[in-house]
């Protein structure tokens, strides 16, 4: 199978930076599944093809999640392959040239783990790992990362939230007093990642933390769909602003970005507020 070339075959942003305003951040989240897709016999290896869709984002920060360090079984399944299983993390295989890397785990397993991760074109600072598991089935963190961007501040923090609304809500609550104790109130915070807010009940509960959901002006739908990747209906993946205004966001679609993850991407633009 010939890799597939994100760069040419979407409708991403141009990827032209002097385009771009030197105030602009251009952000992106995506839930990677692991870098595999399928099932059985079926299951394919598309960290290789995830790492072009990276690339494509020409982003400054890219918040990851469902990232392996390593996983023993895949890597065995792999190794063979046209491509193979990368000798180092996910992260770091993902990082476009130049980028700062910072990865935490959260859920260990019998054959490896997986956590979120922050791939930065700009300098980052000492990575945090809080962990806000809900209960034993479910264990989820977040990564914070604060990142030098023109001469100021930005906390970036991703997060993969639960698939019970009540775990969710406690999970708000314990990101709210995380930011109070870890990020200084005047500087810039994004946060980002896998909500699985299925019902879009989350808005209000991270307001009351001061933060805003990122939606451009004049968006004619406010809610970017970004899940199931084949046929999109769920709103699960976003951006949540302090000090921040966003300026566009889009979602890339596609047979190419349909294969890669069971989550399609989403990037946005944001300036300071």
């Amino acid at each position: 199978m010939n890799a597939l070339n994100p760069l040419n075959s979407t409708l991403l942003p141009a990827t032209e930076r002097s385009g771009t305003a030197a105030g602009t951040l251009r952000v992106a989240t995506y839930n990677i599944h692991k870098g595999v897709r399928g099932v059985g016999p079926r299951k394919r290896l598309e960290i290789h093809n995830l790492g072009l869709a990276v690339e494509s984002f020409d982003a400054d920060l890219v918040f990851l999640q469902e990232v392996r360090l390593h996983h023993a079984r895949e890597a065995r399944r792999f190794e063979r392959t046209s491509f193979g299983w990368p000798a180092e993390g996910q992260a770091e295989f993902l990082a476009p040239e130049g980028y700062g890397v910072a990865y935490r785990t959260n859920a260990r397993t019998r054959w490896g783990e997986h956590g979120n991760a922050l791939l930065a074109r700009w300098p980052i600072g000492d990575v945090g790992h809080h962990d806000v598991s809900d209960h034993r089935f479910e264990q989820r963190g977040l990564l914070h990362v604060p990142v030098a961007w023109n001469g100021a501040t930005v906390h970036a923090v991703v997060v993969h939230f639960g698939l019970v609304h009540r775990s969710r809500v406690r999970q708000v609550q314990r990101l709210a007093g995380f930011i109070e104790a870890e990020v200084p109130p005047g500087e810039m915070l994004v946060v980002a990642g896998d909500f699985n807010d299925w019902g879009e009940r989350l808005d209000d509960a991270m307001r009351a933390c001061g933060l805003q959901r990122a939606v451009a002006p004049g968006e004619q739908r406010l809610h970017k769909a970004t899940f199931p990747s084949l046929a999109p209906v769920f709103a699960l993946d976003r951006f949540y602003v302090r000090g921040l205004a966003c300026r566009t966001t889009m979602v890339p679609r596609g047979t190419a970005w349909a294969r890669m993850s069971d989550h399609l991407p989403l990037v946005a633009e944001l300036e300071r507020a």
